[in-house]
């Protein structure tokens, strides 16, 4: 075996993958992959088997990109069927599972009347047994509570099922990834690892330090007839790295979406990372890879949606890491799993929760949690939260898709911590409609017009101005819009300046400027320094 020292290259494709699926937080995640593969992965499946055209023609309209539709020609029924039997014979214990899940929350709505639910224990299918609570809230409302420390320590939880697929990228287009399994192809190598394995750090550090190929191999145990494949991924050629920000100033780096660097000489701090790889002639102007620092003081996680919690950027910086901040859980809920333990599950050392108005002390400044309301369809979810950043004497608000649904809230925080510097917003305000994300957890189907009035948006012109006034900032940035072409496998997102999200911001951007407030739709690549 070679000892030549090799690079990684930078335009080296990860997509983490559960079940052939990619992997996302709802897969990770025991009862909600339960729930996934039963109620949104099977009739997928049986869906193309049936009528692969149907998919394939639905496929051609922009505007059902982001739909249950599998991006595979008819050739390729035959393996999508192999597929169905192996999911439906190795994962027989998971459908139990979604099974014993749907049978709990009838008998909750035909028993559980306000009188103790303590009988009804008896009543919980074995597949629940041990791992539920059963619970009413104050209004007598009963529901289920959900032991996730029990269930990722149960054989419902596989790790074998997880694996990473490798892959050269040279280009940003990318078929939208939570709705087609990935299939066999001559340029995927799939490493059938547990997303904790840590020769995966081994191998994404050498984007950066240098390791003979065979180092590697056998750090990864790369087979025999995986080796020539797996060589195409390393070169000779030393990549030019970020080195070490020194400056007095604060620096912010817009990396697309609501991914966001800030730095001082002392601290590093990544917003939701969402990170483009680098290859020759990419077109729009980017921050990928190789502009982070070789560490990464704190990486803030804003909420639980799969264009914000993005495992295939997590997986690849893990190895450069030292403390990742969530927002704090409520507890077993099925539509809010714990992303503390989610990380820790998958490899994650330091992980930390964060609440509301909970402050974390940093070198030369605090991170704090603020309210975040909206985006979520009404449900109870509390794995959400915008972000405080006070840095070197400026304050920077990173509000994610927050909607302001009561604007007083902004009053009170205004009240606390004065005029904000910089404030980025997501004005995402059309969104999905609620069962586009939580479907497959429902427990009863939605009326169209029930389900259509509970969207997944952000703030619309209206909304944010009042923020932007309320907290008197002075430079407004929107993001979070998935505009970049790097981010559409994740958004399904194409606008035309006949977008509502595109109006609505521009007269955010005008009202601003008419202020004398600094303000800007940021795309693609951007430097602020404060």
């Amino acid at each position: 075996m070679t000892s030549k020292p090799l690079y990684l290259r930078q335009n080296v494709l990860v997509e983490p993958l559960i079940n052939q699926w990619y992997a996302w937080t709802y897969l990770v995640s025991p009862a909600t992959s339960a729930l996934y593969i039963t109620n949104l992965h099977l009739k997928i499946i049986r869906s193309f088997i049936a009528s692969p055209q149907i998919h394939i023609s639905a496929l051609k309209n922009p505007a059902m990109i982001g739909g249950p539709f599998i991006a595979h020609d008819s050739s390729r029924v035959g393996e999508i069927k192999d597929l169905l039997e192996r999911t439906v014979k190795e994962q027989a214990h998971v459908l139990e599972f979604a099974e014993a899940v749907k049978t709990l929350n009838e008998l909750l709505t035909t028993e559980a009347d306000g009188y103790s639910l303590e009988s009804l224990y008896q009543n919980i299918s074995e597949p629940l047994k041990g791992y539920t609570e059963l619970i009413y809230d104050l209004n007598n409302h009963p529901s289920v509570r959900f032991i996730e420390g029990l269930l990722y320590n149960s054989y419902y939880y596989n790790p074998s099922a997880q694996s990473v697929s490798l892959s050269l990228i040279h280009q940003d287009e990318r078929s939208f990834a939570l709705s087609t399994p990935r299939l066999e192809e001559n340029e995927y190598l799939v490493l059938n690892k547990p997303f904790r394995n840590e020769g995966l750090d081994e191998l994404f550090k050498m984007r950066e330090t240098p390791q003979s190929l065979g180092y590697i191999k056998e750090a990864l145990s790369i087979k025999s007839k995986q080796e020539q494949l797996f060589s195409s991924f390393f070169t000779e050629e030393k990549p030019q790295i970020s080195s070490k920000y020194t400056d007095d100033a604060i620096r912010i780096r817009y990396f697309g979406h609501a991914c966001i660097l800030i730095e001082s000489k002392n601290v590093s701090i990544l917003c939701d990372p969402l990170i483009s790889y680098k290859y020759d002639n990419c077109g729009i102007k980017r921050y990928t890879i190789a502009d982070l620092p070789k560490s990464i003081d704190y990486i803030l996680i804003t909420h639980n949606h799969q264009d914000h919690f993005i495992l295939e950027s997590l997986l690849s910086l893990r190895y450069k890491v030292r403390n990742i901040i969530v927002p704090r859980n409520s507890g077993g809920m099925l539509e809010d799993p714990s992303l503390k333990l989610l990380l820790q599950n998958i490899g994650f050392n330091s992980v930390r929760e964060i609440d509301e108005m909970e402050e974390i002390k940093i070198e030369g400044g605090t991170i704090t949690g603020l309210p975040f309301f909206g985006e979520h369809g009404d449900l109870n979810i509390r794995s959400k939260i915008a972000y405080l950043l006070r840095l070197g004497g400026k304050s920077i608000m990173c509000a994610a898709d927050s909607n302001n649904l009561e604007s007083k809230i902004y009053t009170h925080i205004h009240n606390l911590y004065g005029d904000l510097d910089i404030l980025f917003i997501g004005m995402e305000c059309d969104g999905a409609p609620l069962s586009w994300l939580y479907g497959p957890l429902l427990t009863k189907p939605l009326s169209r017009k029930m389900d259509q009035s509970r969207r997944l948006n952000g703030s619309n012109y209206e909304s944010a101005i009042k923020i932007v006034k309320q907290l008197n900032t002075k430079k407004v940035y929107v993001y979070a819009m998935g505009q970049e072409p790097w981010t559409t496998h994740l958004t399904s997102i194409k606008y035309t300046e006949e977008s509502n999200p595109i109006i609505e911001s521009n007269k955010l951007i005008e009202a601003c400027r008419n202020r004398g407030i600094v303000a800007e739709r940021v795309f693609g690549h951007k430097e602020i320094l404060l």
